[in-house]
């Protein structure tokens, strides 16, 4: 094995950078040998960089500070840029804001902010907002002297007297419950430690919660019963899942009357539900599982309404009596529609809301359950995006939704759901003289390798013109069937501004065309998301949208993988990339089970102990594909404490990248060392990480 280079680990500490060094990364000095993995597969001998691995090893981790160090030495030549875009981001931004309040029972629920203070502030006021304010949960203070706090469930008691939440120190998606009294103020309950961030439930007895546990793999596969006030090791175990294909979750219906409980894959789920009134009952099946049968639930009246792709690749609305559980024939409510893909529903006492994609973009349809009367909510421009806002109240004929556009701030938006009237509730204000019509967005098409038509959503100022000379930020994902909606960013305004167009490639794998369109960017058919991508940027350049020396593309997670794909794929045809917590190392990751999710995702790319599988997925996982090529300017960015993507898949990827690069390309990589998946939990620590990005983007695309 030959002694490799695993970063700038003197170069950029000990000489330090000035400005003119940011055309070169520079050589780093080699380092002693490490221990390295061998594959099970021939083919394959060994992973060189595979000591990375080790977080104990301190080596690693002054690896990781000295890379964080050489980022910044690099990038010291924007500094001015970097301050002066974190102001303008944080100068459009109304500091001290209060969300919309929406009621539950007597109480307005609302989220407000302070100027200066990172973290949101959880509030109520009882009957009317001029009652006394109740201060639920600042988060600010629960985050006070820490590097890191996400509060990532919240709920309150049917009686509302308690409030319960799950919190994160540390980004790893592993949480403390705490419970606290509403009336005295008083934490009654910090017991529970370890917990699964996404499931937490109240019975009705105001007593008993439920919660989840999680495997060595940080999978949710226990459902627990926990009584206030009870030593944890009396919960008693009430859903166990051990296949490790599906994570259990549990919630409360709407209704108020069911307990829920899930155990879901990527491409099988089942349902159990319990008498919220009766929490030391059994559960009980809604259906039993089959592969390759997706369901969800919601409740209404007597019966179950089930979102089901049973026979329905575009999933269809069925129902059954809470009597008929067991035996029950479902009925039809919605059939399948080859043209409408049912993404999600709500229930209330006499409406149900579906929302659903048609051609591409998402919105709202409401059928009445008195008279079946079927209503698609119509928005005011195409390239846009609706879905659910906060809807606590079961028993209302008011809906909550919030539009919004690449131009169009988001919009709280509430619905008479009896006779269609809206009422604007709240446009997020966004400060510093922004003008919506100082914008344009229209949506493209580009054909992909198979004559595919691909759609691309594109934003910029109205005085840019496609002649050939723009710089242009392009951005995709293209994973799990989820759609990349074109969404509005005060950020962003600061990058068109400056010239730059900004367009979003709705590639293979996610979900904006339906079921189908996630399908075939998938298992064996995964080239189709990055054959898309690169569709799209040939076509924006043929269109004049852009030039490759001037295009920028970013991906994160599975969007990571994209980068890097299209990048070792089409190296020539972009001049800048970054990559968020990149899912690179694909091989190495699906071939270690202990490794979370790496089960699971056997059902999104395939499991590589098949030689079929194996052999398709190596030859387009990046960390499997550099090679010796001028590479695009490269920013990556890891989280120490992600659990979804490991920090070493990314500073693997950038290690072998800097053998293997080869002409003067620029290549950092930043380690988030009190962060996850997401980045940093405060909106102000965000908005520099933000800065960061643009600032490098503009500086690679010479934007001045």
């Amino acid at each position: 094995m030959h002694v490799t280079k695993i970063g700038p680990i003197i170069t950029a500490v000990l000489l330090g950078c000035l400005h003119g060094c940011n055309t070169t990364t520079p050589t780093p000095p080699d380092a002693p040998a490490r221990p390295t993995a061998t594959h099970i597969h021939d083919d394959v001998l060994v992973d060189e960089y595979a000591w990375i691995r080790e977080r104990s090893n301190p080596e690693v981790i002054a690896y990781l500070e000295a890379e964080n160090e050489h980022a910044d030495a690099v990038m010291a030549h924007t500094r001015s840029l970097q301050e002066r875009l974190y102001e303008e981001m944080l100068g459009r931004i109304k500091e001290d804001d209060v969300d919309v309040p929406y009621r539950k029972d007597d109480w307005l629920y609302y989220t407000r902010t302070e100027e200066s203070r990172p973290y949101p502030i959880h509030c109520r006021r009882k009957g009317s907002m001029d009652a006394p304010e109740q201060v639920l949960l600042d988060v600010n203070v629960r985050a006070d002297g820490k590097d890191y706090c996400g509060i990532e469930a919240m709920e309150v008691s049917p009686n509302g007297r308690l409030l319960a939440w799950l919190e994160d120190h540390s980004g790893y998606e592993k949480c403390r419950l705490y419970v606290k009294d509403l009336e005295t103020g008083e934490l009654i309950d910090d017991s529970l430690e370890e917990l699964d961030p996404w499931s937490l439930a109240w019975a009705n007895d105001n007593r008993t919660i439920f919660y989840a546990r999680q495997d060595d793999a940080n999978r949710a596969d226990r459902i627990y019963r926990h009584r206030l006030g009870d030593d944890a090791s009396l919960d008693q175990l009430v859903y166990e899942d051990p296949d490790g294909r599906f994570y259990v979750d549990i919630a409360r219906s709407r209704s108020g009357r069911w307990l829920i409980a899930g155990s879901g894959g990527q491409i099988t789920s089942e349902y159990h539900v319990l008498d919220a009134d009766e929490p030391d009952g059994e559960f009980i099946p809604i259906a039993p599982r089959r592969r390759g049968v997706e369901y969800s639930v919601e409740h209404s009246g007597d019966r179950f309404y089930i979102r089901t792709n049973e026979e329905a690749p575009n999933f269809k609305i069925m129902s059954v009596s809470e009597d008929a559980l067991r035996d029950g024939e479902w009925t039809t409510v919605v059939p399948h529609d080859a043209s409408t893909y049912i993404t999600g529903l709500d229930a209330f006492r006499n409406h149900l809301v579906l929302v659903q994609r048609q051609g591409g973009y998402q919105g709202l349809r409401v059928i009445d359950l008195r008279s079946d009367k079927d209503t698609v909510l119509e928005m005011p421009e195409l390239v846009s995006t609706a879905g659910p806002d906060v809807n606590e109240s079961f028993d209302t004929n008011r809906y909550r939704f919030e539009y919004e556009s690449l131009v169009t701030p988001a919009t709280i938006i509430e619905v008479d759901l009896d006779d269609g009237t809206r009422t604007v509730l709240k446009r997020r204000e966004v400060l510093g003289g922004f003008d919506p019509e100082d914008y344009q967005t229209i949506r493209l098409e580009a054909t992909g390798h198979d004559g595919t038509l691909i759609p691309i959503s594109l934003v910029h100022r109205r005085d840019v013109r496609p002649d050939g000379s723009n710089p242009l930020y392009l951005t995709g994902y293209g994973a799990y069937g989820s759609p990349y909606d074109p969404y509005f960013s005060s950020n962003r305004v600061s990058l068109l501004d400056r010239g730059v167009v900004h367009a979003i490639a709705h590639v293979r794998g996610g979900g904006e065309l339906g079921r189908a369109w996630y399908e075939s960017g998938k298992f064996l058919e995964k080239k189709n998301t990055f054959l898309d991508f690169i569709s799209c940027a040939e076509m924006l350049v043929s269109s004049g949208w852009a030039s490759p020396d001037r295009i920028a593309i970013e991906g994160g997670s599975a969007g990571g993988l994209l980068i890097g794909a299209v990048i070792n794929m089409r190296p020539d045809l972009f001049a800048a990339a970054i990559a968020d917590v990149p899912f690179v190392d694909v091989m190495n990751t699906m071939l270690d089970p202990t490794i979370p999710l790496t089960i699971g995702e056997y059902e999104e790319w395939g499991n590589p102990e098949d030689p079929v599988y194996y052999e398709y997925m190596k030859s387009y996982s990046p960390y499997d594909n550099v090679f010796d090529a001028e590479y695009p300017d490269l920013l990556v960015l890891a989280g120490l404490n992600d659990p979804r993507v490991h920090y070493w898949e990314p500073a693997k990827w950038v290690a072998r990248l800097r053998d293997h690069s080869t002409g003067n390309s620029f290549l950092i990589f930043r380690t988030n060392m009190g962060a996850g998946h997401g980045g940093a939990s405060g909106r102000y620590d965000r908005l520099r990480e933000i800065a960061f990005q643009n600032a490098f983007v503009l500086d690679r695309l010479d934007v001045e």
